[in-house]
């Protein structure tokens, strides 16, 4: 079934039959937790003849060997997409331009790119640029991870029951597209279709925001720290503040990209999100019980949707 063309208010596009797909080299620029993970899929399956992984830290790729995640690996990433068919761009997004710009040229006509980036509308349109004619992108946004990064915290049911976002654009080739989906259905996410810009929106809102809210409260509690030097304010926390707080153990070479990629979505909502903590705040300094209720009761009523099967 060929996808069909989606409009700028479009997400989802229709459930499609799932297809096998099979590669001859596929090369992951980038062999962390996410990449790692989709190269262990990749093997355990048997989707790839051969995996290559590229990389900066030797260790990490030769890890990355032991753990099945790739079958060898290179330091020069042109010469680990040469004779690839897909290349998975898996390095923090800021990276996506020089890395595109380094090894394009060397990709044979039919090659399909993707990659796992947390931001999309810029990135897609800068990848679709850059890259020859000839060369297949696609965007993918795996919904999945961990506070842990490094191939080492890879797993083969990272993404089983996680959504994978497709961005496709006018540009896309279905062929490309429904491969894409084909290896992200194998891993066991739910695949869905969403237009570039309205992706960077949406998981600005729901991702990008909470990680935003983590740093910062944490980074206040460091502060407030300060006015009690002779006690340790974390040893008195409980798992409010571990489940608050955890996705501020993320990386933050990788968030700092996300957030300065997206940073027109975030500032907006962050306007949002401080005019919500200013209501909270005056109502408690104005002891207004009945009030602070209120915006707590409607909070936890929308936060109980979370719990119900998507």
């Amino acid at each position: 079934m060929t996808p069909q063309p989606l409009s700028r208010s479009s997400s989802v596009i229709p459930d499609h039959p799932k297809a096998s797909v099979h590669f001859k080299q596929v090369a992951i620029i980038g062999v962390g937790l996410i990449g790692g993970s989709l190269g262990m899929i990749l093997k355990r399956n048997a989707l790839a003849d051969s995996i290559v992984g590229v990389g900066r830290r030797i260790e990490n790729l030769k890890t990355a060997v032991e753990l099945g995640a790739i079958d060898r690996y290179v330091s020069d990433a042109k010469d680990g997409v040469r004779g690839a068919d897909l290349v998975i761009l898996a390095t923090p997004v800021d990276t996506y331009e020089r890395h595109v710009k380094e090894w394009g040229a060397c990709l044979a006509p039919g090659t399909i790119v993707s990659d796992v980036g947390s931001v999309k509308g810029a990135l897609v349109e800068q990848a679709e640029r850059l890259l020859p004619n000839s060369v297949r992108f696609v965007g993918a946004h795996p919904i999945a991870g961990k506070e842990k990064t490094g191939v080492a915290a890879g797993s083969v049911t990272l993404f089983k029951g996680a959504r994978c976002i497709l961005t496709p654009t006018k540009r896309t080739d279905p062929q490309a597209l429904q491969a894409i989906r084909a290896l992200w259905e194998t891993a066991g996410a739910t695949v869905l279709t969403m237009d570039p810009m309205l992706h960077d929106k949406v998981l600005g809102a729901v991702s990008h925001l909470p990680h935003i809210a983590a740093f910062a409260l944490i980074n206040a509690l460091t502060e407030v720290q300060q006015t009690t030097p002779e006690l340790d304010l974390l040893a008195y926390s409980g798992g409010g503040l571990r489940d608050t707080t955890r996705i501020a153990g993320s990386s933050p070479e990788m968030w700092r990209d996300i957030f300065l990629w997206n940073r027109d979505n975030l500032v907006a909502q962050i306007d949002v999100y401080e005019r919500h903590l200013q209501q909270l705040k005056r109502l408690i300094q104005a002891g207004d019980g009945p009030a602070i209720e209120q915006e707590l009761e409607r909070a936890k009523k929308v936060r109980e949707q979370l719990n119900r099967p998507a």
